[in-house]
């Protein structure tokens, strides 16, 4: 009996090593979080997409680190950003992360719309570093009409994310500066989406519903919003199911390039194949 139950042993243990042999075989290893592998996820995720050049995107880091340095927000460590392009010819939002060595990695770019003046209550977009804190808690979309029969926001359940009240350029009678409420959000995906790169809004940032998706569900700006959660507050804005950045950040960044003219990797709305 006892060689037996000893023989016994013996093959039972052999056979849970080759189980977990098989079993190691057959689970991939995990993917290792980098950059990279987030310009991947954009690139798979995102569209309305633009192939900036690399010159270009540096030049885009550049003003970036600039406008963060002079707003005093060039805090250390890891974050994402988003950094906007209101120059009438380009129209478009950059997701740009800072790692922890102080490198900087570009993730992608897509066609937006920003501010159109000439209309009465259209703003121009404001230029500078706009925290996304609690203080301006977001919401989502109802995904209801308007009175022209187009869902401003999008289609229910996408997120607006809310920047509070800022200090704007007014576009019609005698011009000035009031306030506005800056936000950035997705917009109708049957009339305005497809336009999406013109200059087209009363202010806000209108962004494609696939990177309004990708940035809530990556928490690309959630930074404040998940140190909450961490403390023990629970957001309903937040997904239950994100899968968050490991670098979130909270700074969205509008310049204005002054481009004269149309680059080849912003070319008009119709004209550009949606990869």
């Amino acid at each position: 009996m006892r060689r037996s139950t000893l023989a016994n042993g013996f093959a039972w243990a052999a056979g849970m090593l080759v189980s977990h042999a098989v079993l190691a075989l057959a689970l991939p290893e995990a993917i290792p979080e980098t950059p990279a592998v987030w310009r991947q996820r954009f690139e798979a995720e995102v569209d309305h997409r633009l192939e900036v050049p690399p010159a270009n995107q540096q030049w885009y880091i550049l003003q970036l680190q600039k406008a963060l340095t002079e707003a005093g927000r060039d805090t250390p460590g890891a974050q994402s950003h988003v950094l906007v392009d209101r120059g009438e010819h380009v129209q478009a939002a950059m997701v740009i992360v800072r790692m922890p060595a102080g490198t900087w990695h570009w993730l992608g770019a897509t066609a937006v719309s920003t501010g159109k003046i000439g209309k009465f209550e259209h703003f121009l977009t404001p230029l500078g570093v706009f925290a996304h804190s609690l203080d301006n808690p977001d919401f989502r979309s109802l995904g209801t009409y308007n009175k022209n029969h187009i869902r401003g926001y999008g289609v229910r359940g996408t997120r607006v994310f809310d920047f509070g009240w800022q200090v704007a350029e007014r576009g019609w009678g005698e011009g000035g500066t009031s306030k506005m409420r800056l936000q950035m959000h997705a917009t109708d995906p049957r009339l305005l989406e497809p336009r999406l790169g013109r200059v087209a809004s009363e202010g806000c940032i209108r962004i494609p519903a696939s990177l309004n998706v990708f940035l809530d569900g990556h928490g690309i700006l959630d930074a404040d919003y998940e140190a909450a959660e961490a403390s023990g507050q629970r957001l309903w804005v937040l997904k239950r199911d994100r899968r968050t950045i490991p670098w979130p950040g909270r700074n969205l960044v509008i310049i204005d390039s002054q481009t004269p003219g149309r680059p080849r990797w912003s070319p008009l709305p119709g004209k550009r194949v949606t990869p």
